[in-house]
């Protein structure tokens, strides 16, 4: 391929899914650009996964669009309650109340100062967030799409990437030269096996439900949600029987759905009259079944990439790392792979960045990816295989004390849908471009405990009362690294300035002067990353300012 006339950017983008276009938004706030390559048109318009958790959500913000996310999928005032049931027309075995996104926003109004959940998890399906996250892209200045394009035959050196890209509808043909190519093009990613890296792990879990083969359905049920659920709403309906295991999720509060039901035969495509005739015996009722799509998957993965990088070629997302959609857990992993990587990307393009930063990415996210897989897969080992007694739907006391049993059960299933040790806990203990103070509290997948120890997200707190942009002190770090000084004492900086200075290092100060949040962070000085991880702590500033510098950006 020659490379003369060979389009360019700094960064090539292969996969335009939720991470492949959060990654391009995060360059695209540090003012670097990229193209996006996508081998479909447009956004595909079928259910995938429904969380966004409050990690996800963070990033949102950050990018300024995490208001109108909430304003997508369910009605504002719709629960998100998890619902089991024998048969939706029959009994109610257990529910797990979750909140409005009305009620989540008035909790946010009235959280106390050094509250963590500055993003509440929120509940709408991937596949309306993601055509809103590519109508926004569009609006950017630094993002090139190539929606209907795939990449051929992508060659590196030591100074880039060159490909060949093809259109889909006419085989026109474009030649591109990048500095860096991220695979952010799922889990049959055509850049992982390219480079020849190989999953490691599970790649299914045997069991009767979320196990194996599974389908997913897009359906329109008018008259479910008005006949069977008008008054007990919930997010999610599962049905808990003998003979019979599904999952409805709401996607807009109305007739739309998305059904989960185990493969009766893996070897043949799904049977819509089949699925139709589940669904009525699911509600109990001959009820109107439209069916738009099925997408087949396999439950119980937890699959991660033996690397995530090869040279100036790195992956992302579904192509790093595969889940089992228990726990919502999979996106959102990738999107924070988009957080880390962006800022280590955006220096490394403008000049900033060290020879060791990039190597930081798979060091620091891969056990995170391990971490999180193993996770999803303990939820759905949990989930999926219930024992439910022969007398579940009798209407005899037997029957009730079975549902009892397993009522008591299914309500203890309520980690699944919280998790936020997960969410939040993240840290990066270890890596190379951490400055190691103290030692960090212990894995959580339930709890998170916010702390200053260098490694993990920086412990958030309210720097006003109004609880509205502005007032988080998340919003009030540069795009770069930011210094806080905490609780009042004012260090001289004039060193760390002049060594940010002479490497290029976008530097930002923050004063606050309040005790509480010192506290929180356990010293005067804390150096918060791009991606919002501590990188450093301490009371004052070491001697050579520039050596801090130097560690933190991989130099």
């Amino acid at each position: 391929m020659g490379t003369t006339d060979a389009l360019t950017a700094p960064v090539a983008i292969v996969g335009g899914g939720p991470v492949g276009l959060v990654l391009a938004l995060l360059l695209d706030r540090h003012a670097v650009k990229s193209v996006v390559f996508n081998t479909e048109e447009a956004s595909r318009w079928h259910p995938k996964g429904n969380t966004h958790n409050s990690r996800t959500m963070e990033h949102y913000r950050r990018l300024g669009i995490a208001d109108k996310v909430r304003r997508l999928g369910l009605p504002q005032d719709h629960p998100t309650d998890v619902a089991y049931f024998t048969r939706y027309n029959a009994w109610e075995l257990a529910r797990l109340p979750m909140p409005s996104t009305a009620d989540t926003m008035r909790s946010v109004a009235a959280a106390r100062t050094t509250d963590q959940v500055v993003e509440p998890i929120h509940r709408a399906n991937q596949m309306y967030v993601e055509k809103f996250v590519l109508d926004h892209a569009f609006t950017r200045p630094n993002i090139t799409l190539r929606f209907g394009w795939c990449i051929e035959d992508f060659k590196q050196d030591e100074d880039g990437v060159t490909f060949r890209a093809e259109r889909n509808s006419d085989l026109g043909t474009e030649v591109w030269r990048a500095r860096y190519l991220v695979g952010c093009d799922g889990g049959h990613s055509a850049v992982r096996r390219s480079l020849g890296i190989r999953y490691h792990g599970y790649d299914t879990l045997e069991q009767s439900f979320l196990g194996g083969r599974m389908i997913s359905t897009h359906l329109r049920l008018p008259t479910l949600q008005r006949d069977l659920f008008a008054n007990r709403r919930a997010w999610q309906y599962v049905v808990v029987s003998p003979a019979l295991r599904m999952l409805l999720i709401s996607l807009n509060g109305d007739g739309e759905f998305l059904l989960m039901t185990k493969a009766a035969d893996p070897s043949l495509p799904p049977d819509d009259a089949a699925i139709a005739r589940m669904v009525q015996l699911g509600a109990g009722a001959d009820i109107p079944v439209m069916i738009l799509g099925h997408q087949p998957w396999t439950a119980g993965a937890a699959l991660v990439a033996e690397r995530f990088a090869a040279g100036r070629v790195l992956l992302a997302g579904d192509s790093a790392h595969l889940f089992t959609p228990t726990g919502g857990f999979g996106m959102n992993t990738g999107i924070d792979d988009a957080a880390n990587l962006s800022w280590k990307l955006a220096a490394m393009v403008q000049g900033w960045g060290g020879p060791g930063l990039l190597a930081s990415y798979e060091l620091e996210r891969k056990p995170i990816a391990i971490r999180n897989t193993t996770a999803a897969r303990a939820l759905a080992k949990n989930i999926g295989d219930i024992k439910v007694p022969a007398a579940v739907e009798e209407d005899s006391p037997a029957g009730e004390a079975a549902r009892r049993e397993v009522g008591a059960l299914l309500a203890t299933f309520g980690e699944q849908f919280a998790s936020i040790g997960v969410q939040l806990g993240a840290r990066y203990d270890g890596s190379p471009i951490i400055v190691r103070d103290g030692d960090p509290p212990a894995d959580d997948f339930v709890a998170y405990r916010p702390t200053g120890v260098p490694g993990g997200r920086a412990p958030h707190a309210w720097l006003d009362d109004r609880r509205e942009s502005g007032s988080s002190l998340f919003d009030r770090l540069g795009i770069g690294f930011t210094l806080v000084r905490l609780g009042g004492k004012a260090p001289d900086l004039a060193a760390l300035r002049t060594a940010a200075r002479a490497r290029g290092v976008p530097l930002s100060i923050l004063d606050i002067p309040d005790a509480v949040t010192r506290d929180l962070y356990g010293a005067n000085l804390a150096l918060i990353r791009p991606d919002q991880h501590v990188a450093w702590r301490a009371n004052s500033l070491p001697a050579d300012a520039d050596r801090l510098l130097a560690h933190v950006v991989g130099a």
